[in-house]
């Protein structure tokens, strides 16, 4: 029974409300999560910085070994604005701008096409395509109708 009352006192100090934080604890939380944004928006530029130099230094080899080349895809950056970072900037916006597109891929407008509406259906699941190689054997019988002696 005593354990029971202890127990019971120690939920109750553990669920207890923590007060506010004080003013100064609230400015230095704030100053943390600036510092914060801060370094993740440079270590995002520098990362662009470094992907932007690979990409220079493969394409430089590329064309020295004459592999196929093609050219760099522009990214346009929705709602970029101008600021002390630049180009930058536009980057970092490109990175973080969600994809959009009007329904899945290969499907306009999210529609069915006539192509893809009259293909036929194979499934290992249905029984319509053959089991892939990678298919498990068949389970080995249940315990019970295994003779041991």
């Amino acid at each position: 029974m005593a354990t029971f009352a202890t127990l019971a006192a120690w939920a109750g100090a553990a669920s207890a409300v923590l007060p506010p934080p004080t003013p100064a604890q609230a400015q230095a939380q704030a100053a943390k999560k600036a510092a914060a944004d801060a370094q993740s928006k440079k270590d995002k530029l520098l990362l662009l910085a470094r992907m932007d130099a690979l990409s220079n230094a493969w394409r430089d080899k590329a064309g020295a070994n004459g592999w196929k080349l093609n050219p760099p895809t522009a990214l346009a950056a929705p709602g970029v604005g101008t600021d002390a970072g630049g180009a930058a900037a536009a980057g970092m916006a490109a990175i973080s701008a969600p994809a959009t597109q009007s329904g899945p891929s290969g499907q306009p407008a999210g529609v069915l096409t006539t192509t893809g509406a009259n293909a036929p259906i194979r499934s290992e699941k249905s029984g319509t395509a053959a089991p892939s190689a990678d298919v498990k054997p068949a389970p080995s019988p249940a315990a019970t109708t295994v003779k041991t002696r």
